[in-house]
């Protein structure tokens, strides 16, 4: 038997199977004939239709959906259906969820943080850690093994520190950047497997990886201010190049591989590429950092550039920094990089 526009493809056989192919997912599903004339004892055509506009809703792709850890203007986890269900009510530039449930959060300064800080909270808001930046900003916090937590100081003498449970500075790294602008120094410094530190720095339009005693022992310059450094398995590198609007991926010797622009995607929804993150099916999660109530805010690319998921929400405040995440809104991070 011939189908013209169905979804599906007639095996031949003694038996007849249907090889149902729906044209929305690479699933192939196959299905006896035989098991459908003992429910529907009809002719084969009957059942060959049954099985045509049943099985491809029945086993329909499911909807990529995300959990996530937003910072910025307003911190708040939302759930896989994008409602909050849990805010921090102070603004803050990065922050990761804890496998103890509790938030990793970098404060951006206040009254009662002149010069930002790294704390922790639980889900009742409590404080169970805390170190005051000392100088003009507190731009990365990053949880470190036996409970130290890395963060990066913006000012005069800019620098990483590594700091213990008790809020005493365990390692200090100088960062060799511009000091005329102190916003503009550092952004998501992280600490590599190797024990070195790469960091993004904006306004010189370099990221560079520095040893524990703060020698540059690796760097690439950028087409835009950097924001996001994320080293991969592979030893590339993925970085968000803020207002020039693009992400781009460089290869340990810093040639570019890969580049993702408003002018690979509909409507250009890149405004301001802040926060990136590597998700372990290779695609990417980008935020927009500078969009507003109703534009898309996050949104997930493949390889090829298709756009298969986004988030919206009605707040004014764009999203800095997030962190994707797993099933029931736990940290998945063997399985992402960010």
């Amino acid at each position: 038997m011939e189908f013209a526009n169905a979804d599906c493809a007639r095996l031949s056989g003694s038996t007849e199977s249907t090889r149902i192919i729906p044209h929305s997912t690479d699933t192939v599903i196959t299905f006896q004939a035989s098991d459908a004339m003992a429910f529907i004892p009809s002719s084969r055509s009957v059942v060959a239709v049954l099985v045509v506009a049943f099985v491809p809703q029945a086993f329909a792709a499911e909807p990529v959906r995300h959990a996530f850890l937003a910072t910025g203007g307003e911190t708040f986890l939302a759930d896989e259906g994008g409602k909050a269900t849990w805010k921090y009510p102070h603004s803050s530039r990065d922050g990761w969820v804890l496998e103890s449930g509790n938030v990793l959060l970098a404060l951006s300064k206040s009254k009662t943080y002149p010069g930002g800080a790294a704390i922790e909270v639980d889900r009742d808001g409590k404080v169970v850690f805390e170190f005051k930046g000392t100088q003009a900003e507190v731009n990365t916090v990053q949880p470190l093994a036996e409970g130290k937590v890395l963060l990066t100081e913006a000012g005069d003498k800019p620098r990483i520190v590594e700091v213990s449970r008790d809020g005493k500075v365990v390692v200090e790294v100088p960062i060799q950047a511009q000091t005329k602008d102190h916003h503009l120094q550092s952004r998501m410094t992280r600490k590599l497997a190797n024990g070195n530190y790469l960091v993004p720095q904006l306004l010189d339009r370099v990221v560079r990886e520095y040893d524990a005693k703060g020698k540059v022992v690796w760097e690439v310059k950028t087409p835009h201010m950097p924001f996001t450094a994320i080293r991969l398995p592979d030893g590339h590198t993925l970085i968000g190049c803020t207002l020039g609007n693009l992400v781009i991926e460089v290869d340990p010797v810093g040639k570019e591989v890969w580049r993702l622009s408003n002018d690979d995607l509909p409507n250009k929804p890149i405004n301001d590429a802040c926060g990136v993150q590597r998700l372990a099916n290779g695609n990417t999660v980008v935020t927009s950092h500078h969009a507003t109530a109703g534009q898309v805010k996050l949104f997930e690319v493949t390889r090829d550039k298709k756009v298969v998921w986004t988030y919206t929400d009605d707040r004014k405040a764009g999203i800095h920094h997030f962190q994707i995440l797993g099933p029931k809104g736990k940290p998945d991070e063997k399985s992402s990089f960010r």
